[in-house]
């Protein structure tokens, strides 16, 4: 799609993704880098899936939200990435007008989703450690799965926002976006319309989804600590806090890279740094996700021996 000219404006069918470096060799350093790790991303998030619907004893709300967890790990790497990976091999990397607003899409709903998503577990965990006897009745099957929709809807209204919002903007000028891909921010500084209130409404809808999401996660891990130092065994004081350890760290993790990019004032760091940081969020957490939930949940790790023990014998 593009915008017919209109006095001195010019018509632009395809923006140029700069990337990440211009240095040939680095260029090849880090397409070798990026392709492992987009591998081990794939593999990864694809094997916890499996292993989570093929164990009967991982059939848990917590492992329902965390095959989910994997799937938009895997959605949100592949909306950004394959693309990525191009441009380290070409000279030009042209990415089209439709297909800007795609990318830039998928990437606000595997985001957003990811939020609500990394939310609602917090919420499970809250329940399972500060109200177990009710644990079964509140975490049934079908609020696990209105739960998850709702994080899906979350995603859903945010693309919207990002997409109308896109669509609205004329690009009359330079149409070289200086990032890896189609980030919101790069395309408002090529915008030559009044795009004061779309920016109002996406950073408002954004910055709603980042603080709701962020302000939940808090106040059920508060729950947990108070919870977690009334219990008088060590044993189950560590066997609470096991269990909220590999999202926790996924948390931080995500929320981290996220606000450093969108609530730090840019005028703190340079555009170099905000790519290193998208790569970080967009490329490696949803690698990370996998490892840390495996090698710090005893549960899948013996699920994960099980299963290799039936396929042994």
């Amino acid at each position: 799609m593009a915008f017919l000219e209109d006095g001195n404006h010019t018509e632009v069918n395809e923006f140029i993704l700069l990337g990440l470096t211009d240095d040939p060799v680095l260029r090849i350093i880090l397409f070798t880098i990026i392709l492992c790790i987009y591998l081990v991303t794939v593999s990864g998030n694809l094997s916890t899936i499996l292993l989570i619907t093929v164990s009967s004893q991982l059939h848990h709300p917590m492992y329902f939200f965390l095959r989910h967890l994997a799937s938009l790990d895997i959605g949100y790497s592949s909306s950004v990435t394959p693309n990525m990976l191009v441009n380290f091999l070409v000279e030009k990397n042209t990415i089209s007008y439709i297909g800007c607003g795609i990318q830039l899409s998928s990437a606000a709903f595997f985001g957003t989703a990811e939020c609500f998503l990394l939310a609602t577990m917090a919420y499970d965990r809250f329940v399972a450690i500060c109200n177990p006897l009710l644990y079964s009745t509140k975490m049934c099957k079908q609020t696990c799965v209105q739960l998850v929709v709702g994080s899906y809807i979350g995603g859903f209204l945010n693309a919207s926002f990002a997409i109308v919002s896109f669509f609205s903007f004329l690009f009359c000028g330079p149409n070289r976006i200086n990032h890896f891909y189609c980030d919101f921010f790069p395309l408002v500084e090529l915008s030559c319309s009044d795009i004061n209130v779309s920016v109002v409404a996406t950073s408002f809808f954004s910055a709603s989804v980042t603080i709701i999401t962020m302000f939940v996660i808090a106040i059920s891990y508060a729950y947990i600590l108070i919870t977690i130092l009334k219990m008088r065994s060590t044993e189950g004081r560590h066997k609470a806090f096991s269990t909220c350890t590999s999202h926790l760290t996924a948390v931080i993790l995500f929320y981290g890279t996220v606000t450093f990019i969108y609530v730090i004032p840019k005028s703190n760091y340079s555009t170099d740094q905000n790519k290193v940081a998208s790569v970080f969020y967009i490329v490696v957490i949803p690698m990370l996700n996998p490892l840390i939930y495996s090698l710090k949940n005893n549960e899948i790790k013996g699920a994960l021996r099980r299963q290799l023990g039936k396929k042994t014998f």
